[in-house]
């Protein structure tokens, strides 16, 4: 067990981020984080003095960091932006079946319960879908593309890798990834 204050803040926010992107932010609760960071109560409402609300923000942060790291990896991987797109499809496919299915996006669950009801949570999921956008959208320009062209095409990119991750997971199955990477590589072709 780690002893330091970071340490402990750092196991809680990733306890409850695997926590919500496996359970939603409804089926996890304070005692269960504690539990799975191997933290006191007391050190989970110390750093997180919000409660649950300010704690899931912050996870949502963390699993957007997570999720951008992977699309940085997938779209470094090759020098076209049509094969980088595949590339990332496969690296989520391959996440996914390493986890047994159980850990797709790691903000849909908790997005979709708290809509409208948790300002906090959802200013914290519109900043990371804008985050992921960004970095498409960055890669995309820098292959040649317009930037209305990349801005457009990267809105496309991330609504359809958050479907078909969503499908392969209900699915347990990697064919909705890899059919998402194909489309999409011939869709990013085209605009070359």
């Amino acid at each position: 067990m780690k002893t330091t204050t970071t340490g402990t803040r750092e196991r809680i926010v990733r306890a409850t981020s695997r926590l919500l992107q496996r359970q939603g932010y409804e089926g996890t609760g304070i005692k269960q984080i504690s539990r799975e960071a191997e933290a006191t109560l007391g050190s989970v409402y110390h750093f997180f003095p919000g409660g649950k609300q300010e704690l899931a923000a912050e996870a949502i942060r963390h699993g957007d960091q997570e999720f951008a790291e992977l699309l940085r990896a997938g779209l470094g991987a090759a020098d076209d932006p049509a094969e980088a797109i595949t590339a990332c499809t496969r690296l989520l496919a391959e996440a996914l079946r390493a986890s047994d299915w159980q850990d797709g996006c790691p903000i849909t669950s908790t997005a979709l319960e708290t809509v409208g009801r948790a300002p906090v949570i959802e200013q914290a999921v519109g900043e990371a879908f804008t985050h992921w956008r960004a970095i498409v959208e960055d890669r995309l320009r820098t292959s040649g593309l317009s930037a209305k062209d990349s801005r457009e095409l990267a809105v496309t990119v991330v609504n359809t890798l958050e479907g078909a991750e969503l499908t392969a997971q209900i699915t347990r199955s990697e064919e909705p990834l890899h059919l998402a990477g194909k489309h999409l590589a011939r869709l990013i072709a085209g605009y070359r």
